[in-house]
């Protein structure tokens, strides 16, 4: 039972740094990826830190010029108390990346910051029920030897990248870690884009058959959510073009035209998104039509009955006054020739109701 829970705490929680998961990834090994817990990374991190120094001061270059530099993967739940603290003793990363950590929940954007990468991308909960709240921010902080994740609440893409490192994919190089994660992004969008439009189809199938109740409410929810991961997934154009124009040294041309490539990616997705709003949007304007008519439906009834009711209710105040001189009142055919007479003109009141209607 206590592995179980060890297992379960390292999968959601993180352990006593909040590290979800971490992997050494070395291409020379006959093991690409390695996992490793936070005392490991630590340890690692220190060592790159002392060697870099050595290398420095001996005037030398270090295996930063290789082509694909050994790295490091770290992925953090920020919800832990001890994680943001482990990252700024053990990590080094750029204070840009900790401003991000606080500012809510931004658009999407890569863009560069001194000899780092900084990426904050809205992703779905893991748990996903097409609401506009199950989404999240995943902040990424991408260098030549250390990729550091971090969220609040399990998302997909990154759940989805962790399982297929798992299963043996060993990115080359840390940017070819964050081109994967932004296409399997990319892929959970595709996915949501398919569950949205088999439920508008299914809406639009019951409209057509007239037995929809509530439709323009779960089509409404619909818009919304398409609306906003279309605001916050969208990455920042100009802050993409600029890391394309001005990529880091140890950014390697194919790793760039890789990042191009899922970025890209990205805009089909959006766009299809666009075409799912559209078609929202006729709906719920085809919806709104069918609501008018049967409005002006029920508006016609109510006054066909009100003038219908008309003669009698003014004969009924007529005849209601308690003066003398009422006509008919000693009549023997009195009550039916009242009675006649507001057949009569019911009669000829409804007659000019239908014919202005028809």
């Amino acid at each position: 039972m206590s592995a179980f829970h060890d297992l379960a705490a390292q999968s959601y929680g993180g352990d006593e740094a909040g590290l979800i998961c971490g992997y050494l990834f070395d291409t020379r090994a006959a093991e690409p990826a390695r996992a490793i817990d936070s005392a490991q990374a630590a340890a690692w991190l220190a060592e790159q830190r002392d060697l870099e120094t050595n290398e420095a001061q001996a005037g030398r270059q270090g295996e930063d010029g290789q082509e694909n530099p050994p790295y490091v993967w770290l992925h953090f739940n920020l919800s832990h108390a001890h994680a943001e603290r482990w990252l700024l003793r053990h990590a080094n990363l750029s204070d840009t990346f900790y401003e991000t950590l606080h500012e809510g929940l931004p658009s999407t954007r890569i863009e560069r910051d001194d000899d780092s990468l900084i990426a904050v991308i809205n992703d779905v909960h893991f748990e996903f029920s097409f609401e506009p709240s199950d989404i999240s921010t995943l902040w990424i902080s991408v260098g030549p030897r250390l990729v550091v994740t971090a969220r609040t609440k399990p998302l997909r893409s990154v759940d989805a990248l962790r399982t297929a490192v798992k299963a043996g994919d060993a990115p080359r190089s840390s940017t070819e870690l964050l081109e994967h994660l932004l296409r399997a992004q990319a892929d959970v969008l595709v996915k949501i884009v398919r569950g949205v439009t088999s439920r508008i189809d299914r809406i639009e199938d019951e409209l057509l058959a007239g037995r929809l109740d509530h439709k323009r409410a779960r089509l409404g929810v619909l818009r919304r959510l398409l609306v906003r991961l279309q605001r916050l997934l969208a990455p920042e154009p100009a802050a993409l073009f600029r890391l394309l124009q001005g990529p880091p040294g140890w950014m390697s041309e194919p790793d760039a035209q890789a990042l191009r490539g899922s970025t890209e990616e990205f805009s089909v997705v959006l766009r299809d998104m666009q075409a799912l709003q559209e078609r929202i949007k006729l709906l719920q304007e085809e919806i709104a039509a069918n609501v008018n008519e049967d409005n002006n439906r029920s508006l016609f009834v109510l006054t066909v009955v009100t003038v219908l009711a008309l003669p009698i209710n003014i004969l009924a105040g007529l005849f209601g006054m308690n003066v003398g001189g009422i006509p008919l009142a000693d009549h023997k055919h009195g009550f039916w020739i009242v009675v006649a007479i507001v057949a009569t003109f019911t009669a000829v009141a409804a007659w000019a109701a239908f014919r202005k209607q028809r």
